[in-house]
């Protein structure tokens, strides 16, 4: 097996991929990502903390958009041609989301022939694209389905060589993750075995997960229980006028892997509590009396409490979460009369705790559209669990 296989990560975001190939004992060559508060966050925990990337000197070390990098550094991309043995990332999936407003015209749509000049560019031994389960469905025109974008990108890498090239849909919570998350995940390979990685992530599974002392199919409360408002409250490091809150004793081994490396004395970076208003709080302790858990709060309900808001869950404390989104207030904790955290977010996301979320907390208005506050990174991000078990597995493929 290959003492130091090397990757190069696109769309990185906050860096839930490479933290998982970060585990799994892959290199980073470097990392693209668009958003500057998102970069920040990788940047500190990945480059900064970790050295994990052997960054070429041609490159700027900050956030890039990557037409931009396509134009202006085509002859150093194709220099890496065969020296690549993976290519890892997926375009950002607003337009495809079946939470969100699903729309063929969004432009980031686009960024998949991005992704795939970029392959053409650099020519890595495998590739690993991802995306939400709505890159599966064609959009509808005029009452009929078109082709999936999925399709596009199966076929674009055949016309590359990639000629196995195989796509299916994982959820995450088989994995370890305390989150029913799904994604449709590409591969694509130069020499073959594409269907061995998805039967060996399978296959394996069991094995990982008991290496780390985990199982499949972890609740919210076994994830986040050591970070209740109610153990203690402390003025947040970082927001004036904000509370944070305080470490207890870690109550399960999810709980004792991420925050392995931890003080328990430590204030848990980016646990800042939002400011309720009295009658939110309300509303919330409402919510928690008489809702189901993990849907949406019905329209009868939602009226009774003048809840405006089309979507909110409470969560279930036995069962993974729904898919967490970028905004904060879908999600009601499952015993506190509040939102969650962005550390609590991480946790369900499988981010250790030492890793440390930068850039605002929460963005608005148009900026939405633009800026990737520390809740949207996580909601955005592979969780690194999963991305961990993928790295091992992708070894095996290329050994």
């Amino acid at each position: 097996m290959p003492k130091s296989l090397k990757y190069i990560d696109l769309f990185a975001g906050c860096g839930g991929l490479s933290l998982g190939l970060f585990n799994s004992s892959w290199r980073g060559i470097f990392a693209i990502e668009k958003d500057a508060m998102a970069f920040e966050t990788l940047n500190h925990n990945l480059v900064e903390q970790k050295n994990h990337f052997d960054w070429p000197d041609w490159l700027p070390k900050t956030c890039h958009d990557i037409d931009e990098l396509l134009e202006d550094y085509r002859e150093n991309l194709e220099a890496l041609s065969g020296e690549i043995d993976l290519v890892v990332g997926g375009p950002p999936c607003q337009g495809f989301s079946m939470a969100g407003k699903r729309k063929e015209s969004d432009a980031r749509n686009k960024l998949i022939h991005s992704y795939i000049q970029f392959v053409d560019y650099v020519r890595p031994r495998v590739i690993l694209f991802e995306n939400v389960k709505g890159f599966t469905l064609g959009f509808t025109k005029n009452g009929k389905q078109g082709q999936p974008y999925s399709d596009v990108v199966l076929s674009s890498l055949k016309e590359l060589g990639y000629s196995d090239v195989r796509g299916e849909l994982i959820n995450f919570a088989k994995f370890g993750v305390p989150q029913r998350r799904e994604r449709f995940i590409i591969i694509g390979t130069l020499d073959g075995n594409a269907d061995h990685f998805f039967s060996n992530l399978l296959a394996n599974r069991q094995k990982f997960l008991s290496a780390k002392k985990l199982k499949s199919n972890i609740g919210v409360r076994l994830a986040i229980s050591d970070l209740k408002e109610s153990s203690g409250l402390v003025d947040c490091p970082d927001t004036p006028g904000f509370k944070s809150g305080r470490y207890i004793s870690p109550r399960n081994n999810y709980q004792k892997l991420l925050r392995k490396y931890v003080n328990k004395t430590a204030i848990p970076d980016s646990h800042r509590f939002v400011n309720h208003r009295p009658n939110t709080i309300d509303i919330y302790k409402n919510l928690l009396s008489r809702a189901e858990r993990n849907i949406s709060v019905n329209d009868a309900l939602r009226e009774e409490l003048g809840i405006s808001k089309r979507n909110v869950t409470v969560l279930d404390s036995t069962k993974p979460s729904p898919t967490l989104m970028s905004i904060p207030d879908d999600y009601v904790h499952y015993c506190e009369p509040r939102v969650l955290t962005v550390r609590e977010y991480a946790r369900i996301q499988s981010f250790p705790d030492w890793y440390r979320f930068k850039g605002n907390y929460t963005t608005g208005g148009k900026r939405r559209a633009n800026e990737v506050p520390r809740y949207t990174q996580v909601g955005n991000a592979i969780p690194p669990l999963f991305a961990e078990h993928a790295g091992n597995i992708l070894k095996e493929l290329l050994d």
